[in-house]
């Protein structure tokens, strides 16, 4: 007889930050903490010790496992195997919207697939104190094992929404009233010069060919970043960040 497949699949989160992060918010999740044989630093021996009293299988493994994972980052030794889904669906949002008691801050990535920019526009996004981070489900990157870890564990607090289609989604947000900026070399207004205050939902593009044709046509506004030097473009990360920020002074 087959063995029933889950209806969550196992994810890996590795890194000491993520792990640590993973096992004060979501501990319950985890199915086994494997940590490096030969590995010794207090912040290891402390996720060891903190695992064994919530009753988490510690295993010992050497090199060759965490090289069989195939894992797209430093991992430090240590990884966590969970069954939580991190992606989050619309449903998931249109929940979140209804609950929250002031005006909805979200980010928009669109066409964004190294999991490095994901997972540090993950964590730039939780320290702005964005409500949720929203990606297509096609030609974007996943939250996967290496966005969680560069995220620092902004993946367990700030929502990743993950939709089937983009266009329909930013509809539906400006039929609930909020209004969507979106970022463009060729736009007229500057970043300084936007209203970003309200309800809000900032659209990145993706490095180089920014957002696709049917995001910009959703979008309200476009904007630029005002840029001196000889280089043309920041890295989607960095520009998340600056442009993030500017909307945080304006909504303090």
């Amino acid at each position: 007889m087959a063995k029933a497949e889950s209806s969550v699949a196992s994810n890996y989160v590795f890194g000491i930050n993520a792990v640590s992060s993973l096992l004060k918010k979501n501990a319950k999740d985890i199915g086994t903490l494997y940590v490096l044989s030969g590995k010794r630093n207090q912040r290891v021996n402390d996720l060891m010790d903190v695992a064994r009293k919530l009753h988490i299988r510690v295993e010992r493994v050497d090199a060759e496992f965490f090289d069989e994972k195939q894992l797209e980052g430093v991992h430090q030794g240590v990884l966590a195997e969970t069954q939580i889904n991190y992606a989050k669906d619309e449903a998931f949002l249109d929940q979140l919207l209804e609950s929250i008691d002031e005006p909805p801050f979200l980010l928009v990535l669109d066409g964004v697939t190294d999991p490095h920019n994901i997972g540090a526009c993950l964590r730039t996004a939780d320290a702005a104190g964005i409500h949720a981070v929203i990606a297509p489900k096609d030609k974007s990157g996943t939250l996967n094992g290496t966005a969680i870890k560069v995220a620092c564990g902004a993946a367990e607090n700030t929502p990743f929404i993950s939709v089937t289609n983009l266009a329909r989604c930013l509809k539906k947000l400006q039929d609930k009233g909020i209004w969507i900026t979106g970022t463009a070399g060729e736009a007229t207004t500057s970043i300084y010069q936007a209203d970003l205050t309200g309800p809000t939902a900032i659209v990145m593009g993706a490095e180089g060919k920014g957002m696709r044709r049917l995001t910009r046509e959703a979008c309200d506004h476009l904007v630029f970043m005002p840029m001196s030097g000889e280089v043309s473009s920041l890295n989607v990360s960095v520009a998340t960040g600056v442009i993030l920020f500017e909307a945080v002074r304006q909504r303090s």
